[in-house]
C-alpha cells in the first residue's frame, strides 16, 4: 500500500515540475499573440525594417457632414469630417486619443503625431476601410516618438449614415456614427 502511494506521489512531482517550468517561461504582461499583418492586403502591410511598438483599440465617433458633391453640381453626399476616439491598450487601459482634423494620435504622455495616408483597402460593406499611414515626426517626447507607420485594422462601423438622407435641403447637417478600429503603431527595427 505504501509503495503504491509513493509511486503515485512521485508521478505527480514530474508533472508539477513541468507545469511550474512552463509557467515560469511565460512572459509577464499580455498573453495575446504578437500582431501578424500577413492576412492584410499587401498595400496595407508595413514594409520590412519596422516592428510593432504599440497596439491600441480606438473606440469612438466619426462625424460626417452633408455637403455638395465635388464636380457634381446640385448633388450632395456625406463627407467625412473627423474622428473623436479614445485609444485603449490590449489590457483595457486608456493610453491616448485620436481626433481631427487633422487626424492626430495623442498619447497620455503628451506626445502626438499626424500622418500622411499611403493606402486604403476595403474591409467590409459596413466598416471603414483598412488604412496605412506614414507618421510625421512626433511632437513631444514619449510613446509617439519614433513611430514610422500606423495601420488601421479590425474595423467595426464608421461608414457614412445610410439611413439618413443627404439632400440639397439637408446640406450642412452633421451626423455622428460610432466605430471601433485597432491602430497598430510601428517603429524602425
Amino acid at each position: 500500500m505504501h509503495t503504491t502511494r509513493l509511486i503515485a506521489a512521485l508521478g505527480v512531482v514530474p508533472a508539477a515540475a513541468v507545469l511550474v517550468t512552463a509557467c515560469g517561461s511565460m512572459s509577464s504582461g499580455s498573453m495575446a499573440p504578437a500582431f501578424n499583418q500577413s492576412s492584410l492586403p499587401p498595400t496595407i502591410q508595413v514594409p520590412a525594417g519596422n516592428k510593432v511598438a504599440m497596439e491600441t483599440v480606438g473606440k469612438g465617433d466619426i462625424t460626417y457632414e452633408c455637403r455638395d458633391k465635388a464636380n457634381a453640381p446640385g448633388q450632395t453626399e456625406w463627407v467625412f469630417v473627423g474622428p473623436d476616439a479614445k485609444l485603449w491598450d490590449r489590457g483595457g487601459k486608456q493610453v491616448g486619443k485620436y481626433y481631427g482634423p487633422p487626424a492626430t494620435w495623442e498619447s497620455n504622455d503628451g506626445s502626438k503625431l499626424t500622418a500622411t495616408q499611403l493606402a486604403v483597402a476595403p474591409s467590409g460593406p459596413t466598416s471603414l476601410p483598412f488604412q496605412l499611414v506614414k507618421a510625421n515626426p512626433a511632437v513631444g517626447t514619449g510613446a509617439m516618438t519614433g513611430v514610422t507607420y500606423i495601420q488601421r485594422v479590425a474595423l467595426q462601423g464608421g461608414v457614412a449614415p445610410a439611413n439618413v438622407p443627404c439632400t440639397p435641403a439637408t446640406k450642412g447637417q452633421k451626423q455622428v456614427v460610432q466605430y471601433q478600429a485597432d491602430y497598430i503603431f510601428w517603429k524602425a527595427s
